[in-house]
């Protein structure tokens, strides 16, 4: 059996060229090239469309003139459930991740609790959003992440104020307030819910970073569900008790569609895993910037599918702020390459210092053995 594999794998390698193996030659690369290229091309096209996915479905499910089910809390309190469960089968039952050692119940009162307070409040507050506001003009807002996490971040002594970045920041936040001005469905309660939304996020990224990150804590989107989504689904049973059990519970000719909301949530927890398959395989940058490729993707969808109006005012304030946001993450870039490149040549001096020991080591080996032969006959 082993030999008979081993036989095939020769005969392939030896016949035909594969057509990766001849694209690669006509390219002028190496087919393992290419296999990664392609390989990080299909995680970032599968990110794309289940990101796109739950987007317009949740927008589906909460829009009054769609499924018409406008209670934001449940179907986010749905989503935590149903992501707490595979979550819990996968770190315990098949064990695919494991837990961090270093994760004690001190450190997830004091770390872990406050972020899945964020992390509520930010899902409520978007998902809320879409119940006021177009999908395209909720996309214009989100570009106002980088400006958020930067001015949280310099607040919190986590960045370095730089007159460059901020300069960045302002055209960013200059470009969505002109597409906000350019609005065809300008609703200000749901601004102030996405803006809030915003907040929130930018918040619980940059405390990932100082509760966690700093003490060698690295969460995957697995154990951050495994971790957050119960605590996600503690806070927002609160305000769902207080806000949306009451009409629910008089709404009792409502019978909720199990293969909808079932398949919205198991969309929401995809979504998890291929953040997990993007981030694992190539890098948080690559998220970033197919982030923005995924933006345009919606903004033209909401506008020929959904039929949202789409002014070219706000394309105009949307291409500032794309502009804005394409420079933030080539930044980002030139700084990871900087820190890669400065690690690099802090390790050559100690790859030159061993090379050279080793040619001293080399060149006095016959002292070294006389040294020992005399130090033998010393001892006897």
């Amino acid at each position: 059996m082993g030999r008979g594999g081993s036989g095939t794998g020769a005969g392939e390698r030896g016949g035909a060229p594969t057509a990766a193996s001849a694209a690669a030659a006509a390219a002028g690369v190496s087919e393992t090239v290419l296999r990664k290229v392609l390989l990080s091309y299909a995680y970032v096209g599968i990110w794309i469309f289940l990101s796109f996915t739950v987007i317009v479905y949740n927008k589906y499910i909460l829009d009054p003139k769609m499924y018409n089910w406008p209670f934001p809390i449940s179907l986010t309190m749905v989503h935590m459930a149903f992501c707490s469960s595979l979550a819990l089968l996968l770190v315990k039952g098949i064990r695919l991740v494991d837990t961090p050692a270093a994760m004690t119940r001190q450190l997830y009162l004091s770390s872990v609790v406050p972020i899945g307070a964020l992390y509520s409040l930010s899902l409520w507050f978007s998902n809320s959003a879409y119940i006021y506001l177009s999908v395209s003009f909720i996309q214009m807002l989100k570009a106002l992440m980088p400006v958020a996490v930067y001015s949280i971040g310099v607040l919190l002594k986590k960045e370095t104020f730089r007159t460059n970045s901020f300069t960045n920041m302002v055209s960013i936040s200059v470009g969505v307030g002109v597409a906000a001005y350019g609005e065809a469905r300008f609703d200000t309660w749901g601004v102030i819910l996405q803006l809030g939304a915003v907040a929130f996020e930018a918040t619980r990224l940059v405390l990932i970073q100082i509760l966690l990150t700093s003490k060698g804590i690295n969460l995957n989107p697995i154990t951050s569900l495994y971790y957050v989504a119960p605590c996600c689904l503690v806070f927002l049973s609160v305000p769902w008790l207080l806000v949306e059990y009451p009409i629910l519970r008089d709404t009792s000719s409502f019978r909720p569609d199990l293969f909808v909301f079932g398949t919205n949530s198991l969309c929401a927890f995809a979504l998890n895993l291929a953040v997990f398959l993007l981030v694992g395989k190539t890098s948080a940058l690559t998220m970033n910037v197919a982030g923005v490729v995924k933006d345009w993707l919606l903004i033209a969808f909401s506008w020929s599918v959904i039929r949202d109006t789409v002014t070219p005012l706000n394309l105009f304030g949307y291409g500032i702020a794309f502009l804005g946001v394409g420079y933030y993450n080539h930044a980002k870039l030139q700084a990871l390459k900087a820190k890669e490149a400065q690690k690099k040549s802090a390790h050559e001096p100690d790859d030159e210092e061993a090379a050279t020991g080793l040619l001293d080591e080399k060149k006095e080996v016959g002292a070294g053995d006389i040294s020992l032969g005399r130090k033998s006959e010393n001892q006897a």
